[in-house]
């Protein structure tokens, strides 16, 4: 577990920062110091984007959870629940939007509930010519 990163995670952070780029979604800061600090901040339209492992944050949609020292593993999964809640109210008391991305929703299969939730911050995409425009729907194909 020593080798778990909390920034630059493959599976997460960088994952989002290539949505970013494919739907032209700028404006975001990384590393933000701020209490809480999310993994993104869109400082014009005070946004924040934590993007949390499924298993550390408490998502179940792998249903997977350690057998060994399984009591340890609950309590800590328990905290890091109470503590995204306390840090989302945080956020919001201070008249701030909270995205909570789940790392399975950075799937490609999953991408239509990745969007809905990336819509407040403004989603565009290049069509052929290379013009952007915003994205109204959807239920485009995954690229």
């Amino acid at each position: 577990m020593g080798k778990v990163r909390s920034n630059n995670n493959k599976s997460t952070e960088l994952k989002l920062i290539q949505v970013f780029a494919e739907y032209n979604i700028t404006g975001w800061k990384r590393n933000y110091p701020v209490k809480g600090r999310p993994d993104f901040v869109f400082l014009k339209k005070k946004i924040a984007v934590f993007v949390d492992g499924c298993f550390w944050h408490g998502h179940d949609c792998r249903n997977t959870r350690p057998s060994d020292n399984a009591q340890y593993w609950e309590k800590k999964r328990a905290r890091n629940i109470k503590r995204d809640a306390e840090v989302t109210l945080l956020f919001e008391q201070r008249g701030w939007s909270v995205i909570r991305i789940w790392e399975c929703e950075l799937k490609k299969a999953n991408r239509a509930k990745l969007l809905e939730k990336l819509e407040i911050i403004g989603i565009q995409e290049k069509n052929a010519l290379g013009i952007t425009t915003p994205i109204v729907n959807h239920e485009r194909s995954a690229p």
